[in-house]
């Protein structure tokens, strides 16, 4: 028989990490954000975000987007650093050793916290080598240097990287539909760089997200 008494003795189960009421702290006065482990936060305005875009594309031009990629890539190796040491302290394992679906919960309520969006991973072609991310209400969708392509650089970089780490694997990223072209979301694969190579032709032809997919599942 279960003696109630021991399981209450027993550590807590730990709730969600990233509940914004508990994961985001702020102090109006000093102008701070911080996480719950006391780490700084910085907000970006969108009035900022479209400047640095603008800023950049006046500068580099065609380059902006390579740029921006690989400015994600270092942030989301950082990025994937600190998610592993803050998830990992918090619920007691590394993140190696998590269940998948408690992973992706865990960066789905991250994503979110941050206010980045709401972000939900496909696993469905994972066999065949591919992961597709979808990604709505972007908080990094740059319209500045879209010229009818997809232009969600940084966000691509960062989930270069943070699904690189975690498959030890390097991945490249590539979006096939973007909100700033009026799609309902922004949606990007993942797989090995030699593996979506013919990608980019694709989407710059114009063809959509599905037809992209089926082309490459079925090779």
């Amino acid at each position: 028989m279960i003696n109630v008494a021991d399981l209450i003795s027993e550590s807590n189960i730990p709730g969600n990490y990233f509940a914004p009421n508990t994961y985001l702290q702020g102090d109006f006065e000093s102008g701070l954000i911080e996480n719950r482990q006391g780490g700084r936060l910085l907000a970006l305005p969108e009035t900022l975000i479209r400047g640095l875009y603008s800023g950049l594309f006046a500068e580099l031009g065609s380059a902006t987007g390579l740029v921006l990629y690989n400015c994600g890539r270092k942030w989301g190796k950082n990025f994937f650093r600190r998610f592993s040491e803050e998830v990992g302290s918090y619920y007691r394992q590394p993140v190696a050793t998590m269940e998948m679906i408690e992973l992706v919960q865990c960066l789905k309520q991250c994503w979110k916290a941050h206010g980045w969006g709401i972000i939900e991973p496909n696993f469905d072609h994972y066999q065949q080598g591919f992961l597709v991310v979808e990604i709505t209400n972007s908080g990094f969708v740059n319209e500045i240097t879209a010229a009818e392509q997809p232009s969600c650089f940084i966000e691509a970089g960062l989930l270069s990287a943070f699904f690189s780490e975690l498959a030890e694997t390097d991945l490249h990223c590539v979006q096939t539909t973007c909100e700033s072209l009026g799609a309902s979301s922004n949606l990007f694969i993942l797989g090995l760089k030699k593996r979506l190579e013919s990608v980019s032709v694709m989407v710059e032809k114009g063809q959509t997200h599905t037809a992209i997919l089926q082309s490459l599942t079925a090779n």
